[in-house]
């Protein structure tokens, strides 16, 4: 028995020095282990899969979708900030703050579509059938905003045809 006293002292000792010595000894513990790991998983992941808001959603799908393609066009990000101020009825400041925030969300081209397909599997119950059809006629309206949508715009539409309830609600629509 006292040579395991002995040897859990030893490392007990051991690991204070280390401490004191500033080298970190924090992955020993299960439960600061644990805790740096939901840390790690909740702040280190992509911070588009945290967005809640229905109106900034929607502003994401909006411009997922015209982004879809490549870069904006003029047209289309006029167009998308127009929609921005008619549906959501905010000032042309407040759609271009959303416009700015949705398009910093979606910076990455190459991720563009895996990132509005789990957007859209994860959150098609948030919005109700007013909610749906506005954001499906915003969406149609800046990804035609060029001319007619490309195949994989129009692939992403009909997807989200699909997938957002098409009943309409008594709350309204942004309201």
């Amino acid at each position: 028995m006292h040579v395991v006293l002995g040897a859990l002292t030893a490392i007990i000792s051991i690991l204070y020095i280390l401490d004191r010595l500033g080298i970190d000894v924090g992955w020993w513990s299960p439960f600061h282990w644990r805790r740096r790991r939901a840390f790690a998983k909740r702040f280190g992941a992509d911070p588009i899969y945290s967005v809640e808001d229905p109106i900034h959603l929607a502003s994401l799908f909006v411009i997922g979708v015209a982004k879809l393609e490549g870069d904006l066009t003029a047209e289309q990000k006029q167009v998308a900030q127009e929609q921005f101020e008619s549906s959501f009825r905010m000032e042309p400041r407040e759609a271009s703050e959303l416009f700015g925030s949705a398009a910093h969300l979606l910076a990455a081209p190459q991720l563009i579509d895996t990132q509005l397909n789990n957007l859209a599997e994860k959150n098609s119950g948030r919005f109700s059938g007013d909610q749906a059809d506005s954001l499906l006629q915003m969406m149609t309206a800046v990804a035609s905003a060029g001319g007619a949508p490309s195949a994989t715009q129009q692939a992403f539409l009909d997807k989200a045809k699909g997938l957002f309830p098409a009943q309409p609600s008594p709350q309204g629509t942004w309201s």
